[in-house]
C-alpha cells in the first residue's frame, strides 16, 4: 500500500517547551522590540520561522558523536573526521573550518575584494553582500528573468543569467573577484539551481579566467530538485549530484548550520593552494588555528555526521514535501507565494498581499509584524528592508521583490504546528486590507534588518 501521508522519518526523543502567549501580550512584546522580530526574546515566540540556520534538531548519532569530541588545540581527531568528510563530499583539497558561514565569507571575500572589485551572483544573500561591500567591492545580482516573477512556475528559478554573466565578465575584465552561485537561491525565494546552469557558469568562468565559487549551505536540498526535475539526473543519488556540482567549482563556502544539521559551524573549501594559504593566514588571525578554526571538537564531530545524514533519501523526501505541504495550504487560502515552493522555506509575496502599502512603507515588515501579533509566528522580511538602498536624494531604491520568508527548521516542528500556522494565515487574510506600513526610525549602515527600529504608520 502506498500511503498519501508523508511522515517524519524519525521519532522525537527530547522535547523543549514552547511559551504560549496571548495577542495582547504579543502586541506589547512587539512594541518593546521596536517592531523588529530580531529584537524579540525567544520565549516570546510560539513558532520560530525566522531562519533555518542553526535551528535544526540534531540526531542521536550527532549528540553521541559530540561526546567523542577531541578538543586538542592542534591536529584533533575530530578535525580529521570533519576534514575527511568535507573533502569526500566536495573533492576540494584545502578545507578551512570556521565558526559559521559568514566567517568563511569574511575570509575569502575580504581577501579577494576591495575597492574596484566586482562579485557576481545569481543573488547574494545578506551576509555575503555585506562582507563584499564592507571590503569596498561591488555585489551584482543576475538571476534569470523568470526568477523575478513570483507567480510563474519554472523548475529552476534560482538559475543565474549566463548571457548577462558573459557580458559582465567582459565589461569588468581584470576586476572580478569571483562569481558566486548560491544553491538554493535563498534571496531569490529559495529556488533551486540546475546542474546545466552550474555547468554553463563554470565554462564561462574558465574561459574568462575567473574564480567560480559555490555558496553550498543548502546543496543537499538543491540536489533533491535536480534529481526530480532535471533530465539525465534521475539515476544519480543526491550525494552524487552534489559531488558533480562541487567538481566544477574552484571553491565553496558553507554555513554548516543549514544542510549539515548543526547549531554552529561552517567551512571554506578551496582548490588552489596559493589562495588557500593566504586564507589560512586570515583564518588563524581571526578564527583560530587551522585545525579547528572557530569550532570545538564536538562541533566538528556533529558536522561530520550531519553531512552524511542530510543526504538520506527518506529525510530529503520528507523535508521537501513537508515544506510543500505548508506552501500548498497557504496557496489554497489565496496567499500570494513565490512559486513553485522551495525546499527550506515558503516565501510570501508581500507586495501582492498588501498592494495598498508602497515599498517605502515596507509591506514585508508590516506582514512580519502581523504574523507575530496574530499567532506568535516569527518570520523575516526579504525585501526593501533587507536589500533596499538609498538614492543620493535620500529616497528609497526598492528591492526587486518584497518577500517574507517562513524558514522551517529541520526536524523541529510537527504537522500540528504547521496547521496552527495555516490557521493564523486564515485570520490574516481576513484583515489584510486594514494593515498599514511601517517606517524606519533607527538603522545601522550594514545589515540593518538585524537591529533597525520601526514604528507603525497611523
Amino acid at each position: 500500500m502506498k500511503h498519501k501521508t508523508v511522515i517524519e522519518p524519525f521519532r522525537i526523543k527530547s522535547v523543549e517547551p514552547i511559551s504560549l502567549s496571548t495577542e495582547e501580550e504579543r502586541v506589547e512584546y512587539l512594541k518593546r522590540a521596536h517592531y523588529n522580530p530580531f529584537l524579540l526574546r525567544s520565549d516570546e515566540v510560539i513558532i520560530d520561522f525566522m531562519t533555518d540556520s542553526g535551528t535544526s534538531a540534531m540526531s542521536a548519532k550527532q549528540w553521541a558523536g559530540m561526546m567523542e569530541g577531541d578538543e586538542a588545540y592542534a591536529g584533533s581527531r575530530s578535525w580529521e573526521r570533519m576534514e575527511s568528510e568535507v573533502r569526500d563530499l566536495t573533492g576540494l583539497k584545502h578545507i578551512l573550518p570556521t565558526h559559521q558561514g559568514r566567517a568563511a565569507e569574511r575570509i575569502i571575500y575580504g581577501h579577494l575584494g576591495g575597492p574596484g572589485k566586482v562579485f557576481i551572483s545569481n543573488t547574494h544573500f545578506d551576509t555575503t553582500r555585506a562582507n563584499i561591500e564592507f571590503s569596498g567591492a561591488t555585489a551584482i545580482d543576475i538571476p534569470i528573468a523568470e526568477g523575478k516573477d513570483t507567480a510563474l512556475e519554472h523548475p529552476f528559478k534560482g538559475n543565474m543569467d549566463v548571457a548577462a554573466l558573459d557580458h559582465l565578465l567582459k565589461e569588468h575584465k581584470g576586476n572580478v573577484g569571483a562569481v558566486i552561485l548560491t544553491v538554493t537561491n535563498n534571496s531569490g525565494g529559495g529556488q533551486p539551481v540546475s546542474m546545466a546552469n552550474a555547468e554553463g557558469i563554470a565554462a564561462i568562468c574558465e574561459r574568462h579566467g575567473v574564480l567560480f565559487l559555490l555558496d553550498c549551505c543548502r546543496i543537499a536540498e538543491n540536489s533533491w530538485f535536480i534529481k526530480h526535475r532535471e533530465e539525465g539526473m534521475e539515476d544519480l543519488t543526491y550525494r552524487e549530484i552534489a559531488q558533480r556540482m562541487f567538481a566544477i567549482c574552484d571553491g565553496a563556502v558553507m554555513s554548516a548550520k543549514k544542510d549539515a544539521l548543526v547549531n554552529m559551524g561552517g567551512f571554506l573549501a578551496l582548490k588552489d593552494t596559493e589562495l588557500a594559504e593566504a586564507c589560512i593566514n586570515l583564518l588563524i588571525i581571526t578564527e583560530g588555528f587551522a585545525t579547528y578554526g572557530g569550532l570545538s571538537g564536538r562541533d566538528m564531530e556533529a558536522i561530520a555526521i550531519g553531512l552524511r545524514e542530510i543526504f538520506d533519501p527518506n529525510y530529503l523526501d520528507y523535508r521537501i514535501k513537508s515544506t510543500l505541504f505548508l506552501g500548498q495550504k497557504l496557496h489554497d487560502l489565496g496567499v500570494p507565494l513565490m512559486l513553485p515552493i522551495g525546499g527550506h522555506a515558503v516565501y510570501i509575496d508581500a507586495k501582492k498581499l498588501y498592494p495598498h502599502i508602497p515599498p517605502h512603507h515596507y509591506p514585508g515588515q508590516a506582514l512580519v509584524g502581523e504574523l507575530y501579533k496574530l499567532g506568535g509566528i516569527r518570520t523575516v522580511e526579504i525585501g526593501s528592508v533587507m536589500f533596499g538602498t538609498y538614492a543620493e536624494d535620500g529616497t528609497l531604491k526598492p528591492a526587486p521583490m518584497e518577500l517574507v520568508r517562513l524558514a522551517i527548521p529541520r526536524r523541529v516542528y510537527t504537522q500540528s504546528h504547521i496547521e496552527y500556522v495555516v490557521e493564523t494565515f486564515e485570520e490574516l487574510m481576513k484583515q489584510r486590507e486594514h494593515v498599514r506600513g511601517v517606517r524606519i526610525t533607527k538603522e545601522p549602515r550594514f545589515l540593518r534588518h538585524f537591529t533597525a527600529h520601526f514604528e507603525p504608520l497611523a
